[in-house]
Formats: structure tokens, sequence, C-alpha cells
């Protein structure tokens, strides 16, 4: 019984550090700005309604429209599939977004594929391999940053973050702590499994 208990206890003080690296891991990341030139800025996809992006698919958005003004990137990617029924992409409607606020349409391009992370990077890499060029700063919310940069650069890009600062995943101290704890499961998941978990409507699967 004593050497069952002490692997019981061993096991979980393991359980315990490996989940709260992870965390620390999640937060951590989330409050560094990745901001450098690379070859594309890459936004990651929310909700859409008939062409309209989300209040947190428009935060990105925005994100994106303001790193891409400084000058950091030649050109915006926008990624992300379509629900049944739906007429756009995210993709799509992320696209006609940026080029309604200026960016002319020969520098946006819509990678209109993936229903979660890990098959939106998938496609967005091989579309990377197609136009030649590798590396990416990637915009989603901060709670997001780690398990996104981590699935880009397992599918071959060379990929740093740059964390939104608005929108409503940002907005309050109970739903940053939310997101932390959904985002360490779902990089441990990915972690095990190779694949990500279910979402609905924030893009963060």
């Amino acid at each position: 019984m004593r050497w069952g208990a002490r692997l019981l206890v061993g096991t979980l003080l393991v359980v315990a550090l490996i989940v709260g690296g992870t965390a620390f891991r999640v937060w951590q990341t989330a409050r560094v700005d990745g901001d450098r030139a690379v070859d594309a800025v890459l936004v990651l996809g929310a909700a859409q309604y008939d062409g309209d992006p989300s209040p947190v698919f428009a935060a990105r958005l925005r994100h994106a429209l303001s790193l891409y003004e400084e000058g950091l990137a030649p050109r915006i990617v926008t990624v992300g599939g379509s629900r049944a029924g739906d007429e756009y992409t995210e993709a799509e409607a992320g696209r006609r977004y940026l080029i309604d606020r200026g960016v002319p349409a020969s520098a946006v391009i819509a990678v209109g594929e993936g229903s979660d992370t890990l098959g939106s990077m998938h496609a967005v890499a091989a579309r990377a391999q197609q136009d030649g060029w590798s590396t990416t700063l990637i915009v989603s919310d901060p709670w997001h940053s780690l398990r996104a940069r981590t699935m880009a650069e397992d599918s071959g890009l060379e990929a740093w973050t740059s964390p939104t600062r608005r929108g409503p995943v940002v907005q309050t101290r109970e739903t940053q702590a939310r997101y932390i704890f959904r985002e360490t499961g779902a990089l441990l998941y990915y972690r095990l499994v190779g694949a990500s978990p279910e979402t609905e409507t924030t893009g963060l699967g």
C-alpha cells in the first residue's frame, strides 16, 4: 500500500506539473507580441454571419490590418471554412472586410479550408509552399496563440504570434481565466492525439 500510495502521489504531481507548466506557457505566450517583418500576416477565422465577421473575428481582422499598415508583411492571409448553409467561408468574409477597409485585393489571400485550427494551418502551409513563402505572424486571441503557433510550426511554417488585445475574449478576468483553462486542455489534447478539439463559434478549435 505504501508503494501504491507513493506511485499515486508521484503520478498526480507529474500531472500537476505538466498541466501547470502548460497553463503558464499559454499565459506567457498570450502576453508577448512577436511583431516582426514576415511574408504574411495570418488571421485565423471565427464565426461570420452572411459575410459579416462576428465581433471576435472583427477584432482579429482590425489587428491584422494595423500590422499590414505598419508594413510588417506584403500580404494578409484570411483562413477558415464554412458551416452548412453558409454563403461565405470565414476566409471570404475576412477578405471582404479587409478590402472594404482599403487593403488591395491583390494583397489579401483567402484560404477557405479547415474546420479547425489544425486543418486551417495545413491548408495555409500548402498555400505558402505553392506561393513560395514561409514566415508568418499569426493573429488570434491571446490565449489561442501558443496552440496556433505550435500547429503552424508542426505544419511546416515559421511562425510568431501577435495576439489581439481587444474584443469579447479579452474583456474580463473571468473570460480570460476560462480561455486559459480551455486552451491548456486543448494543447495537451493536441499533444496527446494530434487533433483539435471541437468548437462552435470562437474559431479556437
